[in-house]
């Protein structure tokens, strides 16, 4: 049964074939514009049944009585409330309960641009893929936002290729869609309530195989989002932390659902990173590096010279740093030669202690007390004429790619060998199975 409007009732006969939640907490004021909008879009506009369902979590101002009558006002729209908050916890409790085929959720201020709601589903309607998100990051999207907003995204998406190695691109945009029976098989893996879900399910259904397709969208930024940014960066380096750990160390265990990748392969003939994912790992690693090599060098100024803080912090730093890179940089895992990747990452550091020294030294002789901030710049400026130098050392001597086979090795080139009466495998290339990109 339809609506009037052409919609199909919530509660009629068979359930709508997608379902986009809107989570809000104390959004009062742009509820109800948002909510007519979209309505307004999938009434002339979208192709299939769909449903809108208002997910407050924990409103206290007037949210939940406008989601109401927004409920009673529009056939499409259903109000569900949670007294706890947390945008994670309002998405598991919904999609968990949904009877829609595909479950899609997007922000109230509706920084994406709607047009990209039919592009995003319809892949997996059609069972092409099994997850869907909007990237501002791929070419094609077009953003408008501030500049810090801009480096503190790209800055988290790269330690996300740094630590997790995960293959999509961007992990934040509020606008994305599941598969119903792909969720209902991840949403229990997921411990996140909060603004890390997402990302936390996307790492999932990577991590058990499935297809993630990605949708360029035109993206505006909200500047009048009330949402913490700098505590939500930092709950979000936790949750990575949190996973990782959980899979590194296997107590979180992520069925299979596809084929579409999975996880890395283990340390036994785990492949080398490409040059591409190990620049991306070593600016993340570096950028975490020099913010807490600058922090302890202020630390210890106070009750050092210059130098010798100097050279205190890049010691520590230094060690961290090669550990850092170890792991997700160069794929390194085990206790097997840590000891000597450490001592030749402090030689590589050498360079680093060798330029940071030399700038101080000239900031000195040309003014004699210079101040901490001038130190601090010359530090960085310094660090970074060292970083060429300190990857190359690490790419071809501290963490040098693994020998040839010896037995591979000893076979004669292919032009040389007989082929009469030989049998070559197919390689996978484009068109072949195991061929092409992904």
């Amino acid at each position: 049964m339809r609506s009037p409007d052409g919609l199909r009732e919530p509660g009629g006969a068979r359930p709508p074939e997608v379902e986009i939640v809107v989570p809000v907490r104390n959004e009062e004021r742009d509820l109800a514009p948002s909510i007519r909008r979209l309505h307004a879009y999938l009434n002339d506009r979208f192709p299939f049944t769909a449903r809108i369902t208002i997910a407050d979590n924990g409103s206290t101002d007037g949210t939940w009585v406008e989601a109401l009558t927004l409920e009673h006002e529009l056939s499409l729209v259903r109000a569900v409330h949670l007294d706890q908050p947390g945008r994670g916890r309002a998405l598991r409790a919904i999609w968990s309960a949904s009877d829609a085929d595909v479950l899609a959720y997007m922000d109230v201020d509706l920084s994406t641009d709607l047009n990209a709601l039919l592009p995003l589903v319809a892949p997996l309607l059609s069972g092409h893929s099994d997850v869907a998100i909007g990237t501002r990051l791929a070419p094609g999207a077009r953003v408008i936002r501030g500049p810090r907003r801009e480096i503190i995204s790209r800055c988290y998406n790269l330690i996300l290729h740094a630590t997790l190695q995960v293959g999509f691109s961007d992990a934040q945009c509020g606008f994305k869609a599941i598969r119903a029976d792909k969720a209902r098989a991840l949403l229990p893996l997921t411990q996140d309530t909060a603004w890390f879900f997402d990302t936390e399910l996307l790492v999932l259904a990577e991590r058990a195989g499935l297809r993630i397709h990605e949708i360029p969208v035109d993206w505006i930024d909200d500047t009048d989002s009330r949402v913490d940014v700098i505590s939500t960066a930092l709950a979000d380096l936790r949750g990575i932390a949190r996973l990782d750990y959980g899979l590194l160390r296997g107590s979180l265990t992520v069925p299979v659902l596809g084929d579409a990748g999975g996880p890395p392969p283990g340390d036994g003939g785990r492949p080398r990173p490409g040059l591409r994912l190990q620049l991306l790992s070593f600016v993340a690693v570096g950028l975490v590096s020099t913010i807490a090599y600058i922090l302890l060098y202020l630390a210890l100024r106070g009750t050092m010279g210059a130098l010798e803080a100097n050279a205190v912090s890049l010691l520590a730093t230094a060690v961290a740093n090669t550990a850092l890179n170890r792991r997700f940089t160069f794929g390194v895992r085990g206790r097997q030669h840590a000891a000597r990747h450490q001592a030749r990452g402090l030689l590589a550091f050498a360079a680093a202690l060798l330029l940071t020294s030399a700038a101080l030294l000239a900031l000195s002789a040309m003014s004699p007390s210079p101040g901490v901030g001038a130190e601090v710049t010359a530090l960085v400026l310094a660090n970074l004429l060292a970083t060429g130098l300190r990857f190359a050392l690490y790419r071809r001597w501290v963490f040098p790619p693994p020998p040839a086979d010896p037995e591979s090795a000893a076979l004669p080139p292919l032009a040389a060998a007989p082929l009469v009466g030989t049998v070559l495998p197919r390689s996978g290339g484009a068109g072949q199975p195991g061929g092409g990109a992904r």
